[in-house]
């Protein structure tokens, strides 16, 4: 992985990016730092939003969004994740949520390049649906949304990138993934019968043969996480991440 600091616009020669990106690169700082926002009365308030990284920036032919990362964007990671604090956000937290989002953009800029993962319009419903659900009551998502200026247009483009990743690690890493009869018996051995018994001692253990299909599911998704976790780690290694400003 290639991560480097900001340089000043003038060492930004189009051996390191592409002129074009360049150029948009140096409007967006000029929009970044003259951007505000205003509020009931007649004054305005200066907008704390920043560049903060760029994934692929200098790789990628074409750079939209996908490569950069700014500071809404962690925010409102923030505010998708429940019971996390919004106002002052710590540093660990922003941190903790500009690696995930920097992981989701290395596997978006994969899953770009199969335009037959595009999610439908149900499917963005539903995943918004099954994220409400995670909150205590609608009205806190939508108030988390507010705070953080997530309108639903947003909301939907985020949403449509998840359904996005997902399809692309079902078809990168689900439909390869094999599980063998001895490693469903080990771990019925091994692990799944001594955690019944530890966890409810006087519970009936169900068979071999009952528990097959849940051991077998657990499995799967250990086998696709390890995979994730790998190709990840081998796509970071390659990725040129330039870190901005620090959170």
């Amino acid at each position: 992985m290639i991560i480097k600091p900001l340089r000043s616009m003038n060492n930004w020669t189009g051996s390191v990016l592409p002129s074009a990106v360049c150029r948009l690169l140096f409007v967006l700082l000029l929009l970044t730092a003259h951007c505000s926002l205003l509020t009931g009365g007649a004054r305005a308030q200066q907008v704390v939003d920043k560049m903060v990284a760029t994934v692929n920036a200098g790789v990628l032919q074409e750079c939209r969004e996908v490569c950069l990362i700014t500071y809404s964007d962690l925010l409102w990671q923030l505010a998708l994740q429940p019971n996390t604090p919004l106002d002052n956000p710590k540093s660990e937290d922003l941190n903790r949520a500009l690696s995930l989002i920097i992981d989701q953009r290395l596997i978006l800029q994969e899953a770009e390049k199969l335009p037959t993962l595009a999610p439908t319009d149900k499917e963005i419903s539903d995943e918004r649906d099954e994220l409400v659900k995670e909150f205590p009551s609608q009205a806190e998502f939508q108030q988390r949304l507010l705070k953080v200026g997530l309108t639903s247009d947003k909301l939907a483009e985020i949403l449509d990138q998840r359904e996005r990743i997902e399809k692309y690690l079902d078809f990168r890493f689900r439909n390869f993934v094999v599980i063998t009869q001895k490693e469903i018996a080990d771990y019925y051995k091994d692990v799944y019968v001594p955690r019944l018994r530890s966890r409810a001692p006087g519970r009936i253990v169900p068979t071999l043969e009952e528990a097959h299909g849940d051991i077998e599911k657990i499995l799967t998704e250990a086998k696709i996480e390890s995979d994730t976790d790998a190709f990840l780690d081998s796509t970071r290694e390659r990725a040129e991440i330039v870190m901005l400003n620090p959170v």
